[in-house]
């Protein structure tokens, strides 16, 4: 796989030198560029924003070099399907665990980090760029948006992480939160690691793990729980403890 990562600010993305991602790339699993959008700009003051039309404050990213930037990155013996340009911006689709499988599966992933005040409107429809956000809040830039898109893609590549069941078991994978996880010692503090995982009891284990994701999920984040892939045990679970929840209303 292949991500282009657009910026102003390439130095950055020293972060992608470490961890899961450094290795996938040592590994060839994936080859990552990084590129200066002040390369595309062609005045002398290589200038990538300009005053906004109408009038308010601040700056608005330029379409031009934005534009030549993704055209020319493009790689053309690639069908359209098998790549996508993605704009960082606080203004697009907040990203959910399905949109990185999606991403995972392409060839090629070209990522823009927005700045300022926004990017020329004209950018989007020009490229058939995507805007995706990493949640409802805002930063100065989609630089380190752009690293979080990146680590969650590269993590699903094939032979990315060693054991491929991390990645299956990982929050939002079927739409649950992780279940709580422990290790030695086996107490701290007077607070103990959970019987059930010190039984020894695979089939007990595994219904206590399933039960504790679902009550994560419910608690923090029920509004998941419409979408998610529950397997048979995980719905009987579900419906007990529905059951348990309205026998305990008054």
């Amino acid at each position: 796989m292949r991500i282009d990562l657009v910026t102003i600010f390439p130095e950055m993305f020293g972060a992608l030198d470490w961890g899961i991602v450094r290795r996938a790339r040592e590994a060839g699993l994936v080859d990552i560029r990084i590129h200066d959008l002040r390369a595309w700009t062609v005045d002398r003051h290589r200038s990538t924003d300009d005053t906004p039309y109408g009038g308010g404050p601040g700056m608005v990213m330029k379409v031009e070099p934005l534009v030549d930037a993704v055209e020319s990155l493009v790689d053309a013996d690639l069908e359209s399907e098998e790549r996508a340009v993605i704009l960082l911006s606080p203004r697009g689709k907040r990203m959910r665990q399905g949109d990185v499988r999606r991403l995972a599966k392409t060839r090629q992933l070209i990522l823009v980090a927005g700045r300022y005040e926004g990017v020329d409107e004209r950018f989007l429809g020009s490229v058939e760029a995507e805007e995706l956000s990493i949640g409802d809040y805002v930063l100065s830039g989609g630089e380190l948006p752009a690293m979080v898109v990146t680590e969650a893609v590269v993590r699903l590549l094939p032979g990315a992480i060693s054991d491929p069941l991390s990645a299956e078991q990982d929050s939002f994978t079927r739409g649950l939160l992780d279940y709580p996880h422990y290790t030695r010692p086996v107490e701290f503090r007077g607070l103990r690691v959970p019987e059930v995982l010190l039984s020894g009891n695979h089939a007990a284990i595994r219904r206590w793990r399933k039960e504790q994701a679902l009550l994560a999920t419910r608690d923090r984040r029920p509004e998941l729980l419409a979408d998610a892939e529950l397997d048979d045990e995980e719905r009987e679970i579900r419906s007990t403890l529905e059951s348990l929840v309205k026998s305990s209303v008054p």
